[in-house]
């Protein structure tokens, strides 16, 4: 893997990584990736953020605890703490999320009528993807949409500042389907809103859900300009 150096690099370079060596990550580096991503823009400098982040025993522990809270529910707890995508969701948001997961199955070669390996890869995501260090990521509820983005653009900086760092990541929101399980297992408090789980470790170089690149919209599709 070829390491980027720089924000531009970084920026090009980063993935969703879904599969992982057990190469260990430790403590130290975490820290200092997480002190980096901490410069991320704040408003009123309230840095609404909590990490909470696992290893180890306590990494299995949230795993453990999601797969036996899925027996009964498996597709989320009933009462979720918000809406990960809107519902109904339009075009053109709806075709680039079904362009993804497409995506995402053809790299593994894993066809539209094996639903069987498609939930199979869907589970994955309450494994971390097999990396060795989770971190959750919360914001207390009291916080309000500037605070969110704000939340966003820590969360950016971690996976700007792990690529460069030659690590992998994957931000995963499939793990706020389950707050009242994760929160109780990762020690969350039960007044913050669990948004995500983070996977960190180091990529496996030569798995094929790694080759996958989605596609991004032209700069025309989204920015208009005016005054140059």
């Amino acid at each position: 893997m070829t390491i980027p150096h720089g924000v531009a690099d970084a920026l090009a370079a980063r993935i969703s990584t879904r599969a992982y060596l057990d190469t260990p990550v430790s403590e130290a580096q975490v820290r200092d990736l997480l002190t980096l991503a901490a410069r991320a823009p704040s408003g009123g400098n309230l840095q609404p953020w909590q990490i909470n982040v696992v290893t180890g025993e306590a990494r299995q522990r949230v795993i453990d605890a999601v797969k036996a809270t899925q027996a009964e529910h498996p597709f989320g707890e009933p009462e979720l703490e918000y809406q990960i995508y809107p519902k109904p969701i339009i075009d053109p948001w709806r075709a680039r999320r079904f362009a993804c997961g497409e995506a995402v199955y053809a790299a593994m070669d894993i066809p539209r009528q094996d639903k069987m390996a498609r939930l199979t890869h869907v589970a994955r995501n309450f494994e971390f993807f097999g990396a060795p260090v989770g971190l959750f990521v919360s914001i207390h509820k009291d916080m309000q949409p500037g605070q969110w983005s704000d939340l966003g653009m820590f969360i950016q900086s971690f996976l700007l500042a792990a690529t460069e760092a030659g690590l992998g990541t994957c931000a995963q929101e499939a793990w706020s389907i389950y707050p009242k399980t994760v929160k109780t297992a990762a020690g969350i408090p039960a007044d913050f809103t669990l948004f995500c789980g983070i996977a960190l470790g180091h990529a496996d170089p030569v798995a094929p859900v790694n080759a996958t690149r989605t596609e991004r919209a032209d700069v025309d599709e989204f920015a208009r300009f005016a005054g140059f």
